[in-house]
């Protein structure tokens, strides 16, 4: 237990510190990355983590409990528990993610549902996601014409009949039906998907590749092609897929 800690001032921060973390984290979070405790952190790249440990030294990675071929279920246990074993420890505990910690980070909502289950109190803290770089990079604009989402892989096992008429967000395409971390996209997947947009929409409808940039210097990656050669696209497991709707919003 770090000096001045105690049971009474355990509990768990879980924020958010954008996609370029450090220039799109929000200063509620670095305030609370400083403050805590104990700091454990999960991020895209390498380099952001010099600048968290810079913040508070106690910054820990928890890129270690990642390892091939391990279940996605199992990574996230693991992370859970090793969050929770630092927060019954008596700890004020922060962690920090990439992006958004509500948006696709099952173990981020796990964790805080956990922890107020034991009686600790427990915060998540917003940040910059995927999708708010999307809305800035395509203008496209929520509020337009309104906005459906899904996770690829649910959006097809789950025969998900979209508006067509609505824009469209899809989640992890570079990784549909994968369950274990393998590190690779699965072409067959995309060509799976492709397929199904084809249906809904025409295979000659564009569709966009799109990948937020994590450096303060560089473009992100959009990439338009028809649905019906999806299989085809730079696609990797940080991709996000917008679908334009058949009918322009006016």
């Amino acid at each position: 237990m770090t000096a001045g800690s105690s049971a009474r001032n355990a509990s768990l921060t879980i924020v958010g510190t954008g996609i370029r973390p450090g220039l799109q984290t929000t200063q509620e979070a670095r305030t609370a990355i400083q403050r805590a405790d104990k700091v454990l952190y999960l991020l895209a790249e390498e380099a952001p983590s010099i600048w968290i440990e810079q913040l508070n030294p106690s910054a820990e990675s928890l890129a270690p409990l990642y390892s091939a071929g391990q279940g996605y279920a199992e990574v996230y246990d693991a992370i859970v528990n090793h969050i929770m074993s630092w927060v019954r420890r008596g700890h004020a505990v922060c962690v920090a993610t990439y992006g958004h910690p509500g948006v696709l980070d099952r173990s981020s909502h796990e964790a805080v549902e956990r922890a107020r289950r034991e009686g600790f109190p427990a915060t998540m803290l917003p940040g910059v996601s995927a999708a708010d770089c999307l809305f800035a990079d395509l203008g496209l604009d929520p509020g337009g014409a309104g906005l459906q989402s899904f996770e690829a892989t649910d959006f097809l096992v789950s025969g998900r009949v979209p508006d067509r008429s609505v824009p469209l967000i899809l989640w992890q395409v570079g990784v549909i039906g994968v369950t274990y971390t393998t590190g690779e996209v699965n072409s067959p997947g995309l060509r799976v998907l492709g397929e199904r947009l084809g249906q809904l929409y025409g295979g000659e409808h564009e569709v966009v590749l799109y990948e937020a940039s994590p450096f303060p210097i560089g473009s992100p990656v959009i990439q338009r092609l028809p649905a019906s050669v999806l299989a085809d696209g730079a696609v990797t497991g940080m991709s996000t897929m917008y679908v334009p709707p058949l009918t322009p919003f006016a």
